[in-house]
Formats: structure tokens, C-alpha cells, sequence
């Protein structure tokens, strides 16, 4: 170390003061790196952890193999960023961030995808064979447009911590904290966005629409497009049992474990699921319905239906419509859609969406499934971002 010019005992209090406040930093700095660890969040090397705290930030980014009707339109990168639980409570999540080769407009749209699975094997940021078809035309459609595509794989894909399936304020928080890490990468791109989700998606966009005004910060939202948004899983779970979508009810009941660790799914699942609960950690969404499709209502729970208690807790964390929206929305049902029936959608928008102050745009696909309700409507969902954009 230089000795500065000066007298020597100005010198030697000065260099002792110096090297205190070098050393307190550097145990602030260690103190604060264990807490981010002890959350679930590895900082990238050189990252430092006063850095890494706020939501959005960038711990690693690593170029990322896309689909090639993808990869043809954007570059992708792999990000892990910093995110809440739904108590707020830091933790990192993953995901990409997707920018077009041509056409570029500084713009922001978030992917919230559909259901991929609960293990870490189906993160969409690292596995393409569960980007599904629907979801790539959308995204497709959006490259088009100039927009960068922040693409949350959602907390607990890709991360240590369980997947919160279905826990409506988990994927709200990743869903904005993607756009925050995108213009990290980025500073080029403007504080306006949008999000573009599709079923367990839909179900996010939905909640970060509400989320926006007391989390966002300065950014901007400008639209929600939900598509086949799950909702109201107090009217979907007591018809689940006993068809061939009953996986969807497994990983739901699994997603209630990662935020309430007093409940456990065995007390509610029969004997022939619960020996299919690997399947949970070894497959994906497809895998996890093959294996639960063809039991009986009382193959798959006790008693043959769920205990009002729990409905009513898959139900709490479910629910989009407990707080008005930010922003304006449009919502897209198939009617002839098996895994979020229209009935579910009519009734979130009419009872539910309605009352409050920014306008719901609701568009019926007419023999849409749950589906080709995201590939009919590309266009449409597209202009409807376009024409929110300023």
C-alpha cells in the first residue's frame, strides 16, 4: 500500500482506518454473499453480493441453444437472476432471454409458458423438447415484431428449491424479475413491457398484472394477453378425478407442498399414486400424465375427491382476480378446450376480471383446444401488444 503524503501519525491513523473499513467491507461483503447462498442463489464469479440482492440482477449469463424455428429469428442467453418466493424471500430463478436478429424496437414481451413439469429436467431454458409447439409459434410471432422475449422458466425449474406449480404470486414475481434481468443484459430496451401467458402462464401473467403496481418499480406495463389461463381451481379439481388430465391435479397438490410445507400429498393421494410419485422427478409434463391418466377416482385420491380444506388452499394461491389489474388485458379461451375449460374462463372474466377499472378484451377461439387457441391466435395476440406499445 502507498503511504500518503502526509505527517506520520496523520499517516498511520489514516492507514489504520483504511484498513479497518477494507476489512469490515470485505466481512460485509462475505456476510452478505452466505445470506444469498443460504437463499438458494449462487453468485457468478466476480459478482459482487451487494450487486446480486436486488431482484432482477444478473448472476450468470451463457449463450443458449434455441429451436431452430427460433433460433432462426433471435440469440438467446441463458440467464440465472435473482427473484422473490411468494414471501418475498430472494431466491434465484432462471430463464431466457430471447433478441431478434433484425428489427430490433427496444421493447420488452415476457413467454409465461404453459405447464413443462415440477423437476428440473423441464426448465424450457435448457431442454427444447418441452418449448412446446404452440408456445414457439407464439414466440415466433413476437420475434417478428422486434421485441425481445424475456422466457421465465418459473422458480424451482431449473433451481433447487421444489417448483411452486400453480401458486399464482410465485410466477408473477419471476414473470417481471425476467424483464428486469433482460435489460440488464440489455440497457438498450425500454421500461415498457407486456406479457404474453399461456395456461400455468396465463395464470402468471395474470397475477403480475396485479403485482405490477407495488413491485415493478419504474417499469411499465402496458398489457396482459392470457390464454387459457388456469383459474378457480375450486371448480376444476372436484371434475379432475378420474380423467385423463389428473396429473395436472398431482402436480398441483405437490405445488401447495413447496409453500406450505405442513401438507404433504400422501395424505390425500391413494395408494396406486403414490407409487407413481417418481415419475414426479424423472418426467415431464406428457410422462406425468401418462402415468396418472388411467386410474380411478379412488386410484388417485382417498376417498375418490379432495378435502374441502385443501381446495380451498390450491384455491388461495390459484385465484387471479383478488386485486384489480394494472394494466389492460385480453383473454383468449378455446371453447372446446379439455384442460381449462370455457366454463372456468367465462366465469373469471365476467364475475371476476370485469369489475375492475382497466378493460378486459375477451376473445372466444370457436373448437379452440387448450392448444391451438395460442397458434390461432399469434396474430391477434401480437397486434393487441402492438397496439398497447407507445
Amino acid at each position: 500500500m502507498r503511504r500518503p503524503e502526509c505527517s506520520i501519525r496523520q499517516a498511520g491513523s489514516d492507514l489504520l482506518t483504511t484498513e479497518f473499513e477494507a476489512i469490515m467491507k470485505a466481512v460485509l461483503r462475505l456476510l452478505s454473499a452466505v445470506v444469498l447462498i443460504s437463499s438458494g442463489i449462487a453468485l457468478a464469479p466476480g459478482t459482487p453480493a451487494s450487486a446480486a440482492v436486488a431482484p432482477g440482477s444478473v448472476l450468470s449469463s451463457s449463450s443458449a441453444a434455441l429451436p431452430p424455428q427460433l433460433g432462426a429469428r433471435a440469440t438467446g442467453r441463458r440467464v440465472q437472476y435473482v427473484s422473490t418466493n411468494a414471501d418475498g424471500i430472494t431466491i434465484t430463478a432462471t430463464g431466457l432471454v430471447l433478441t431478434p436478429k433484425t428489427g430490433k424496437q427496444n421493447r420488452v414481451v415476457v413467454w409465461a409458458h404453459g405447464t413443462t413439469g415440477l423437476a428440473d429436467r423441464c426448465a424450457p431454458s435448457t431442454n427444447q423438447n418441452v418449448f412446446w409447439p404452440e408456445a414457439q409459434d407464439a414466440v415466433e410471432e413476437l420475434l417478428k415484431r422486434g421485441w425481445t422475449v424475456a422466457a421465465p422458466d418459473y422458480p424451482g425449474l431449473g433451481t433447487p428449491q421444489a417448483h411452486p406449480y400453480l401458486v399464482g404470486n410465485s410466477e408473477g414475481r419471476s414473470i417481471i424479475d425476467s424483464v428486469r434481468a433482460a435489460r440488464n443484459l440489455d440497457p438498450a430496451l425500454s421500461t415498457q413491457y407486456a406479457i404474453d401467458g399461456h395456461s400455468q402462464g396465463g395464470q402468471g401473467a395474470l397475477f403480475a398484472s396485479q403485482l405490477a403496481p407495488s413491485y415493478d418499480g419504474n417499469l411499465v406495463l402496458r398489457g396482459t394477453a392470457s390464454i387459457a389461463p388456469v383459474s378457480n381451481v375450486d371448480m376444476l379439481a372436484p371434475i379432475i378425478p378420474g380423467t385423463p388430465g389428473q396429473g395436472y391435479l398431482v402436480m398441483g397438490l405437490y405445488g401447495l407442498a413447496a409453500v406450505e410445507p405442513t401438507f404433504n400429498p400422501n395424505t390425500v393421494l391413494a395408494p396406486p399414486a403414490r407409487a407413481k410419485s417418481a415419475v414426479l422427478t424423472t418426467g415431464c409434463l406428457n410422462e406425468i400424465l401418462a402415468a396418472y391418466q388411467n386410474l380411478t377416482a379412488e386410484q388417485l385420491l382417498i376417498g375418490g375427491a379432495l378435502p374441502a380444506p385443501v381446495v380451498a388452499k390450491l384455491a388461495r394461491n390459484d385465484n387471479p382476480a383478488q386485486t384489480s389489474p394494472s394494466a389492460p388485458m385480453l383473454v383468449v379461451q378455446g371453447t372446446d378446450d379439455a384442460a381449462v375449460p370455457a366454463f372456468v374462463t367465462d366465469y373469471l372474466v365476467a364475475e371476476q376480471l370485469e369489475p375492475y377499472a382497466p378493460p378486459v378484451e375477451y376473445v372466444t377461439v370457436p373448437g379452440g383446444t387448450h392448444d391451438s387457441a395460442v397458434t390461432d391466435t399469434t396474430v391477434l395476440v401480437a397486434d393487441w401488444i402492438a397496439a398497447r406499445f407507445v
